[in-house]
């Protein structure tokens, strides 16, 4: 194994990896969702959002008012965590709940007309953490990214799943 200087590939595996060596595919992961989520919280932070706030808003902006309970299964969270989502949103004045026209006893969640103007904000920071990700990747090093990233999704989720059913 190669060791060189800085944070980029060829980078000393071993200084960032469980001092055992068990698990580097895994720790990998774990530090760029860290980082990935960090750099994703400064640019939500100069629009007002917390992550997940601005998924949230585009699902809604793209496929209109959903019930909460969908809402929360869309973004694997519970209810109570999508609750206080919602009434934060809520109180900026980007999201309000009605009643469904099709069952009164269920809320639908909506966005406010409040919130189109930050819909293009929320685009442009989506399209700027992803330049930031993928900076120096061609487009078959992305594609082949993809492609491992879906593979380790799925891994992870049938491996949740095997251990739910025990």
């Amino acid at each position: 194994m190669a060791t060189t200087t800085g944070d980029g590939p060829g980078t000393d595996d071993a200084a960032r990896t469980p001092a055992d060596g068990t698990g580097p595919v895994s720790h990998a992961i774990f530090r760029l969702a860290r980082a990935h989520r960090a750099y994703a919280a400064d640019l939500l932070r100069e629009l007002g959002l917390h992550p997940g706030h601005e998924l949230l808003l585009l699902h809604l902006w793209q496929h209109g008012p959903q019930r909460q309970t969908d809402l929360a299964r869309l973004v694997s969270t519970d209810s109570a965590a999508m609750t206080r989502t919602v009434q934060r949103l809520e109180r900026a004045g980007y999201v309000r709940r009605v009643p469904s026209p099709a069952d009164g006893r269920v809320s639908l969640v909506e966005p406010t007309p409040a919130s189109e103007p930050l819909r293009a904000r929320v685009e442009a920071m989506w399209r700027t953490l992803e330049e930031a990700t993928v900076a120096g990747m061609g487009a078959q090093e992305q594609a082949a990214a993809l492609d491992v990233l879906a593979r380790l999704e799925a891994n992870a989720a049938a491996a949740e799943e095997r251990r739910r059913v025990r």
